[in-house]
């Protein structure tokens, strides 16, 4: 069982808790091989699924997202319908970090005029030359 790891080792190698990739297993993201002992060996492709799993909660996908576009690939390996899927969903959270974007820009300028009032309101109290 060449190039496989134990699940002690894919915690390290992802920076995550053991119970985070039974948690991931539990709900069908990965499918590691059992030993006759019953431990987890991950194989290449299981790796690759986390890294998926890990990139797609970076940028803000939920899980059930994340293992619809995983399972789509397992029912379609030429990989169109996963790539539909993952633009679809890709462009709705393009669409949501736009909207964050304005409305921290707002945020910004906003808290800029409240400054800029506290500065003046400060040197005014000051007896500063305005």
């Amino acid at each position: 069982m060449t190039g496989r790891l134990s699940i002690q080792q894919v915690a390290e190698k992802f920076d995550v808790t053991q119970r985070t990739i039974r948690y991931y297993e539990e709900l069908g993201l990965v499918r590691p091989s059992r030993s006759s002992g019953g431990h987890r060996s991950f194989s290449p492709k299981d790796l690759t699924r986390l890294g998926l799993v890990f990139r797609g909660k970076k940028y803000g996908f939920q899980l059930d997202e994340i293992k619809e576009m995983i399972h789509l690939f397992d029912q379609d390996p030429s990989g169109v319908r996963q790539l539909e899927r993952t633009l679809t969903y890709g462009r709705g959270k393009m669409q949501e970090v736009d909207d964050r974007i304005r409305e921290l820009e707002q945020l910004k300028a906003e808290m800029g005029q409240w400054l800029d009032k506290f500065e003046e309101e400060l040197k005014e109290r000051r007896g500063d030359p305005v």
